[in-house]
């Protein structure tokens, strides 16, 4: 027994000494680079390409099966300028056989070097990758139903281990050609290692490349994996570095990868300036009314995702000056269906916007391209339900304090009620409806203001000095359209604005009234104070219908003048008719009259432009119809006169011509 076994022993030794004596000496007798026509062949005819091995294969198969391969070429099909659509310079690959017999996976190298793919859109819009691998020869075949493994069912690897000494890819690059427009962007010099390669440990990535000549790099570690991925969270750890400006900070988990996958993580973007990041990247910044803003921008904020939704929580953005916090919720993609809130401590907008000049050109742009009709079907998709609360906000120069809104949308409804804010001394509540489930949108607003100082916000939003006083207004309006020439001729509403204890500025409508040569003349000298109306009650309802203001009963009132205006402001041409009728009571001691006044009146016409508008007496008006009372009350016409005659002499001369006029039509 002793003997046959000591036999049996030494077969075995002899079968695996002439084994590793094959294993060792074939790969120098067997030269493989006689079959690479034959394998150049079979390549091309499964990648429906042509593919060339122009270096030597190399082959080792004792202690590690390995191969080595070099100037390895997948060519581009014809009517691409660039040759090949992947090349690389050389690929290795070493394996120990030993352990493959207890499913343990050892590899001492895995390394691809200089690989480089060329992505092309030609003229014609095809791109070199479509249809490769599809030839006849390699058409799929159904295959038969597998029966699950045991180790698929558990979820286990079908390896017991893995270990790599040096995965890695050196010097590769990416390149983008658009030949239709030109474009072409590449990554280069792209370096990719992954330390410690395992299933039980953490795995080390470091990621390197230029991205059209500006550096990115990506360091961390991911894992373990263990052996059964998705039974456990796998843990990620990245920073990411771009332009020498940004830094980034992920932590987090994939967890569930083999069911519902989803992706937990905080991130932290360092403070930077995306100025001088856009200037790095060779970009254009904005034209902003401030240059100096866009120099801070940093981000925290923790994200959680699955296939199915996602969200923000715990937001907190800086841009300059301003900070807010922001939480976010998003589902349907598809639409999406999408939940905010964000709360920004501060904001001047007017720094952002662009400049006064650049604003003007870009509204005439802006008319001429509103010819061509807005697609606004992908506005009908989203369901919103979100909040805004800015503590401080200017915008177009005026100052707003706590503004509050609210804003739902609905198949192409935007809802924005309420709107609550502060601004000057006042309080402001509005709501508002943008309908774009049509093929035109329709927009209506509520607003009501009360105890809002005119005179600050008049002077900061127009940079006019014109009106002074406490505002109140309750305003409703519709409009069609999103140009603005269609928006103005289909405005629709109405409203009141009632003005108390202020001023009109520019205007002493007292004066004009006492003194028609000297008042309709001011403005034309420079000399003496601003010429004003005040009152201590200014009331001006009215409607809008298709663009045109009308107002029938808008009243001035004062201890010593009382005012009725009507008239329109066709905001289409942007042109005034007004007519005006102050009446003087009692004396004017204030505005440099001792005498008594009591009843005088003389209308005043307002005609011309929003920019020039015109101011002249209703002289002919006014003495018509005093001409007309003269002809059923001579003597009442007679003493009228007696008691104007030292104020209104220029009245009495012209009254005598009408007067004759109406005399002979009679």
């Amino acid at each position: 027994m002793k003997k046959a076994l000591k036999w049996l022993l030494m077969a075995i030794a002899a079968a695996i000494v002439v084994a590793v004596a094959a294993l060792v000496i074939v790969p120098r007798f067997v030269d493989l680079n006689r079959f690479k026509p034959q394998l150049e062949k079979q390549a091309s005819e499964l990648a429906g390409r042509p593919v060339t091995l122009g270096g030597d294969i190399d082959l080792s198969l004792f202690p590690w099966a390995g191969v080595s391969l070099a100037d390895l070429r997948l060519g581009n099909p014809p009517g691409f300028a660039e040759r090949d659509l992947l090349s690389v310079k050389a690929f290795e690959v070493r394996v120990k056989l030993l352990p493959l017999l207890s499913k343990k996976i050892e590899v001492k190298r895995f390394v691809i070097d200089s690989p480089r793919l060329v992505l092309t859109r030609n003229r014609q819009g095809a791109a070199n990758w479509e249809g490769l691998g599809q030839t006849a020869a390699a058409q799929p075949k159904p295959a038969p139903a597998a029966k699950d493994s045991p180790a698929a069912v558990s979820g286990e690897l079908p390896i017991r281990s893995l270990a790599v000494e040096a995965f890695a890819v050196r010097n590769g690059s990416l390149l983008w050609l658009d030949e239709k427009s030109g474009a072409r962007h590449e990554v280069s010099e792209l370096m990719m290692e992954l330390k410690d390669l395992s299933l039980e440990r953490p795995v080390s990535i470091e990621f390197s490349a230029l991205a059209d000549g500006r550096p990115l790099a990506v360091r961390g570690t991911i894992g373990p994996v263990g052996k059964k991925p998705g039974a456990t969270p796998l843990p990620i750890e990245m920073a990411v570095t771009a332009v020498k400006e940004i830094s980034l900070q992920l932590k987090g988990t994939l967890s569930d990868l083999t069911a519902q996958p989803k992706f937990d993580a905080a991130i932290q973007l360092a403070p930077f300036s995306p100025r001088r990041a856009m200037q790095t990247l060779g970009l254009e910044a904005p034209q902003t009314g401030d240059p100096n803003v866009l120099s801070k921008l940093s981000l925290s904020v923790k994200v959680s995702a699955t296939s199915a939704a996602a969200k923000l929580s715990e937001g907190l953005l800086t841009l300059d000056d301003s900070q807010a916090k922001f939480s976010l919720q998003a589902k349907e993609f598809d639409k999406p269906n999408v939940a905010f809130r964000i709360d920004l401590d501060r904001i001047d907008a007017d720094r952002y916007l662009p400049p006064a000049a650049e604003k003007a050109s870009g509204s005439k742009t802006g008319t001429a391209a509103a010819t061509q009709p807005t697609d606004y079907a992908p506005l009908r998709k989203p369901v919103i339900d979100g909040a805004l609360r800015i503590g401080d906000l200017k915008i177009n120069g005026a100052r707003l304090q706590d503004l509050d809104l609210k804003l739902t949308a609905r198949n192409g409804r935007y809802h924005l009620d309420p709107i609550t804010l502060n601004l000057y001394d006042g309080t402001a509540a509005a709501s508002a409806l943008l309908d774009v489930s049509g093929a035109a949108p329709q927009t209506s607003a509520r607003i009501q203001a009360r105890k809002i100082q005119a005179g600050p916000l008049l002077t900061d939003v127009l940079q006019q000095d014109a009106l002074e006083g406490t505002l109140q207004a309750d305003v409703a309006l519709a409009m069609r359209g999103d140009e603005p020439g269609r928006i103005k001729q289909s405005l629709n509403g109405q409203g009141n604005l009632l003005f108390s204890d202020g001023a009109i500025k520019g205007i002493d409508l007292a004066s004009m009234a006492r003194n028609v040569k000297a008042a309709f003349s001011q403005g034309k000298t420079a000399a003496g104070p601003k010429p004003r109306t005040d009152f201590s009650e200014l009331k001006a309802p009215f409607t809008l219908v298709n663009g045109r203001f009308n107002t029938q009963d808008a009243q001035l009132v004062s201890p010593l003048l009382r005012l009725k205006a009507q008239g329109s402001a066709d905001l289409v041409s942007e042109r005034l008719d007004f007519r005006l009728e102050p009446t003087l009571v009692g004396t004017i001691k204030g505005q440099g009259d001792a005498k008594e006044r009591a009843g005088i009146m003389v209308p005043i016409l307002v005609s011309g432009t929003f920019d020039e508008p015109a101011f002249r007496p209703d002289l002919e008006e006014e003495l018509k119809k005093r001409a007309q009372q003269a002809l059923t009350d001579p003597e009442k016409f007679k003493e009228t006169l007696k008691q104007d005659k030292k104020s209104l002499k220029s009245l009495e001369k012209r009254g005598k011509e009408l007067f004759k006029e109406l005399k002979r039509k009679q």
